[in-house]
């Protein structure tokens, strides 16, 4: 008789983990499949990567690489990053499908659209540091330098420095998803975070010091938006909050 109950009660965990492997598998072949595609304009997309850099380069002076191989794995790497980035919707859509039958209805409807807010804010927050802070600190690197100095950065060392930034924004923009997940759970409550408003805005600053280069531009236009998301994130938190008995 126990023996039948533990059967009953592996078989269930063996076919979600057949599930979860079938669903993991999907998202691989679909990032592998837009690399395929995207791979023979590699080049294309790195050069389109690294224009806000190229476009404030000296005029004699141009990117280099100082790695025998880095010509072919620097592109290579950037279009595997930027097929992944491609598949989040088939990401989202898979992890969806995993864990949507153990929610309530009340659930359902209340975790998808911060499935789709929390891709959505990713993408803005890359979205962002490429069409806002890279041509700033960009600006401001190459043109502080010694005048003797011409600046040529290594194609490996750009694709490095850019993919910690897209990282770094991207996650920075999830605040008022982990923000309205917190209320929503009662973890906390949205009048104890506006409480806390003046140590979140120091430890904005100082994620922004730690993820960022050594420079007050950099590190303020993470720090601002960061806080600014929190604010954002108390907003909705208060309409998804559970309501005290007082209330």
């Amino acid at each position: 008789m126990a023996d039948a109950e533990n059967s009953d009660q592996e078989q269930p965990l063996f076919a979600h983990l057949i599930e979860l492997r079938n669903r993991l598998m999907k998202i691989v072949l679909m990032v592998m499949f837009i690399f395929v595609c995207l791979f023979y304009f590699s080049n294309d997309i790195y050069s389109f990567v690294s224009e806000p850099l190229q476009a404030l380069l000296p005029e004699n002076s141009s990117m280099i690489a100082t790695d025998v191989a880095s010509p072919f794995f620097a592109p290579f790497k950037l279009t595997l990053m930027v097929s992944l980035l491609l598949a989040m919707p088939v990401v989202l859509f898979q992890v969806w499908g995993f864990i949507a039958p153990g929610l309530y209805s009340r659930e359902k409807r209340f975790v998808l659209p911060l499935f789709i807010s929390s891709v959505f804010l990713f993408y803005l927050g890359i979205s962002f540091a490429y069409f806002v802070v890279f041509p700033l600190i960009f600006g401001f690197f190459t043109t502080v330098g010694p005048e003797n100095v011409t600046v040529m950065t290594d194609i490996s060392s750009y694709l490095d420095f850019v993919l910690k930034l897209f990282f770094a924004f991207g996650v920075a923009f999830e605040i008022p998803i982990a923000v309205v997940i917190l209320c929503w759970m009662g973890i906390v409550s949205p009048a104890s975070l506006a409480d806390k408003r003046p140590y979140v805005v120091v430890g904005c600053f100082v994620v922004g010091m730690l993820l960022t280069p050594p420079d007050i531009i950099s590190q303020s236009l993470l720090a601002i938006p960061m806080w600014l998301l929190f604010e954002v994130g108390i907003v909705f938190g208060r309409l998804v909050a559970p309501k005290s008995p007082q209330d």
